[in-house]
């Protein structure tokens, strides 16, 4: 009988499963992906899958939570290397420019995974739920420090620039919502 996976071998093994099903997840769809194609791009057998994620909505799940980290951290990052508020908030946008440009931008993966499962999945859906409540109140930190008393249109062009550049595979929607809260910005000042 071998002997059961250490804590290093879980981690990778997890590391693993979460590369292969977060990229193919977000290029083909989550319903598009059987479990076997997440078997042979991760190289792990589908009874380790299943004692890492029993179902696949788990899997789903443990890819946003993963995926939501690290996307909200690179936007941190981007924003907070501007010392002057609007700046900060100005190159959130840019950002997002930046990321609409990157080779397999398929648009939001929340959007998309609330888009295939919706409500069918309480779990994917909280997920989904977390994710937006967490980008929305950085934005809405971001936009109180430039001077906007109300952030909601900013989370509305943000999210707008995020759908209609994946729609129309084009990068001017950043453009065009950072144009739209400069002009927010000019009027609440």
């Amino acid at each position: 009988m071998p002997a059961p996976p250490t804590e290093e071998q879980t981690r990778r093994d997890s590391e693993a499963l979460l590369d292969a099903a977060e990229a193919l997840f977000y290029e083909k769809g989550v319903r598009a992906v059987g479990m076997d194609e997440v078997r042979a791009a991760s190289g792990l057998p589908l009874k380790r899958i299943y004692r890492l994620h029993p179902a696949k909505d788990d899997l789903v799940v443990a890819v946003l939570r993963r995926r939501d980290l690290r996307w909200r951290a690179r936007l941190a990052a981007a924003v907070e290397a501007e010392s002057e508020p609007r700046a900060r908030l100005l190159a959130a946008f840019d950002w997002l420019g930046r990321w609409f440009a990157e080779p397999g931008y398929r648009g939001c993966a929340w959007i998309n995974a609330f888009g295939e499962l919706g409500p069918s999945s309480p779990a994917v859906l909280a997920e989904v739920r977390a994710h937006k409540a967490a980008f929305h109140a950085q934005l809405a930190d971001w936009s109180r420090a430039a001077g906007l008393a109300d952030p909601a249109p900013v989370h509305l062009l943000a999210e707008g620039a995020i759908v209609t550049a994946a729609i129309d595979a084009d990068l001017a929607p950043a453009r065009r919502a950072r144009a739209a809260v400069e002009v927010l910005l000019d009027a609440a000042r």
